[in-house]
């Protein structure tokens, strides 16, 4: 089995070396089971909005429990169409525009959960992670439609849904999170808009 593909992002190198052989034993798995990359696709928005869901009730565990099965089928989608030699065009499309829509029902759920409980600042925050990491993805799709490649940035979708996931499993740690990925987020925006300005 295939290490996982290399993330030029903060955690992704980290990532990369703890997670290898966990990464190797589970795609045999799912080679082996015969399931299908877009099968893998759908049903990971299916958890994500689970996770929403159970953010905007208040149970965080359960909403962060479901985050992890989600993001890990996210990743596994385009390893197993890698490895069966089944990658094209139309999945990536669909994987793009389905973390996109993972990202919008995650942080907007967020803001409705803390918005309604009057955490004005923390509500803020959320919103403010919402509009950067849309703002992330649009920069790198701009810019690949222009002909430059742009895989760099510092917080990416995965450290994103890490700090996320932190914020709903240990208690108190939200507003960290927030903090994190507010100021690391709009980071990563100017990071990138600098870049493909300097590359064009």
């Amino acid at each position: 089995m295939p290490p996982p593909r290399k993330n030029e992002s903060a955690a992704g190198g980290a990532m990369q070396r703890l997670l290898a052989w966990p990464y190797r034993a589970i795609l045999a798995f799912l080679i082996w089971t015969g399931v299908r990359p877009w099968q893998l696709t759908l049903l990971s928005p299916v958890f994500i909005v689970a996770s929403g869901w159970q953010i905007v009730v208040g149970n965080w565990v359960v909403a962060g429990s479901l985050l992890i099965v989600g993001s890990l089928l996210d990743v596994f989608d385009g390893s197993v169409a890698r490895h069966r030699g089944e990658e094209g065009r139309s999945g990536a499309f669909m994987d793009s525009v389905l973390d996109r829509v993972s990202d919008m029902v995650l942080f907007s759920c967020l803001f409705w959960n803390l918005a309604s409980q009057g955490e004005a600042v923390q509500a803020a925050l959320a919103l403010l992670t919402l509009i950067v990491s849309l703002g992330v993805s649009q920069i790198r799709a701009e810019a690949e439609a222009v002909g430059i490649k742009l895989t760099e940035g510092l917080f990416q979708r995965l450290e994103r849904m890490l700090a996320l996931m932190i914020g709903l499993l240990i208690p108190a740690m939200m507003f960290p999170a927030l903090v994190a990925l507010a100021a690391l987020g709009v980071f990563t925006v100017v990071q990138r808009g600098f870049t493909a300005l300097s590359r064009a």
